[in-house]
């Protein structure tokens, strides 16, 4: 596992735990002032381009300055998308449910739980999840193909993240479509555009790390740990559960793909 900056890495390991640390601590200053704790939503996308800039900067004379600058790039495009889409979709809206709910089960202080088990938990998942950005700084040798594969998946993922987003947003923009399913254009080829888009940004990030043996082994368990986040955890299995009982959503899903896109089948 040559060709590997680790006394850089190990140091960078620290200075994205710090970073991801610090934007959500900021975050929960201000959720604490506003008395809503969804803007933490928005915070997920700016924490990832915070990290990548970050360990863009110190990673400076260890590696590859075509790589660092790529999947720094990268990376703060996503997320800085993502928070933008998340503000402009939650402005105007009180609390999000989801944390109202968990808010409700604090066994103590509503707000110091709030710390441990959203912010806390969300900097260390983004620490995590960024492991591939943080590793691909620190591979010197120029890049080959498997970053270019890579370059290339993560623009197919963010076409279906930010597709599918803005093809439901115009949908529910129209009164006439309340109360209905969206099941056309990208969402009738995958129920979840977004979470699969989602999904190859981080194996597209990973493999831009590939072209180090070394940082790929550090750095697969991040698009592994977001892979069941999207598809077990917080994205699609949670988002099924509350969609299932909405009227006409069993055929919908009988005939669209669950996550991967296909061509949806024909109705019966």
């Amino acid at each position: 596992m040559n060709g590997f900056a680790w006394g850089g890495f190990a140091l960078n390991l620290a200075w994205a735990a710090a970073t991801a640390l610090a934007v959500m601590l900021v975050t929960f200053a201000v959720a604490l002032r506003k008395g809503l704790h969804r803007i933490v939503d928005v915070a997920w996308g700016i924490a990832f381009a915070a990290v990548a800039a970050v360990s863009c900067a110190a990673s400076a004379g260890d590696g590859d300055a075509g790589r660092r600058v790529l999947v720094t790039v990268l990376t703060a495009v996503w997320g800085l998308r993502l928070a933008v889409h998340i503000g402009r979709r939650g402005r105007g809206h009180g609390e999000d449910p989801r944390y109202e709910k968990l808010l409700a089960k604090a066994p103590g202080s509503a707000d110091l739980y709030a710390l441990r088990m959203v912010y806390l938990l969300q900097a260390a998942l983004v620490w995590l999840v960024s492991l591939p950005v943080q590793a691909a700084q620190y591979i010197p040798s120029p890049m080959t193909g498997l970053a270019a594969a890579g370059a290339v998946l993560w623009a197919v993922g963010l076409v279906f993240e930010a597709g599918g987003d803005a093809q439901l947003a115009r949908f529910k923009a129209d009164p006439a479509n309340k109360g209905r399913l969206m099941t056309t254009g990208l969402w009738s080829w995958t129920r979840h555009p977004n979470y699969f888009g989602d999904f190859c940004v981080w194996w597209g990030l990973f493999l831009i790390a590939c072209d180090s043996a070394a940082a790929a082994t550090v750095s697969v368990v991040s698009p592994l740990v977001m892979s069941l986040l999207l598809t077990r955890g917080s994205g699609k299995a949670l988002l099924e559960r509350h969609m299932s009982e909405r009227p006409g959503y069993a055929a919908y899903a009988a005939r669209t793909s669950g996550f991967f896109p296909r061509p949806p089948r024909e109705r019966t």
